[in-house]
């Protein structure tokens, strides 16, 4: 069950990456390389939404185990809890990299006419990067509830 599991996975991996293969070559146009980047959007968010969904039941453990009682729906809970924390890190940084991408350059053209605009340009700067800490501390509130079976 294991390697079908696997060999799905890095079928689905290799199925993600053939749309960008012609985009880094750079053999594309740029209607084409920007269908392409459509192409690969849909087909990630596809394979995670299918890989959240199936993980907990391939990898946790069977409903009715003697040795532990409702051991399939802690592994179920162990499972999501994972995945719910890696989702509010990632999707925090991303964020906050885009923030920060954002008002980092306006920061710099702002201090680079006027000194005394420091203060002011690095608060917004701060504020995006606060995005990604809210971020890691929802996460490591969500893994501070995640059951352990003992």
């Amino acid at each position: 069950m294991e390697w079908i599991l696997l060999g799905i996975i890095v079928l689905g991996v290799v199925l993600i990456a053939l749309p960008l293969v012609k985009v880094f070559k750079g053999t594309v146009n740029a209607l084409s390389a920007k269908r392409r980047l459509m192409v690969h959007i849909g087909l990630f968010a596809t394979f995670f939404v299918a890989l959240a969904v199936v993980s907990p039941f391939a990898f946790g453990a069977e409903f009715g185990d003697p040795g532990v009682a409702d051991s399939g729906f802690f592994y179920q809970a162990a499972a999501f809890g994972y995945l719910g924390a890696a989702i509010s890190t990632g999707c925090s940084a991303l964020g906050a990299g885009i923030a920060v991408a954002a008002a980092a350059p306006a920061a710099i053209g702002a201090i680079s006419e006027n000194p005394k605009n420091l203060g002011k340009s690095l608060i917004f700067v701060a504020l995006g990067e606060g995005v990604a800490i809210y971020g890691l501390l929802i996460s490591i509130l969500i893994l501070n509830t995640i059951p352990s079976i003992s």
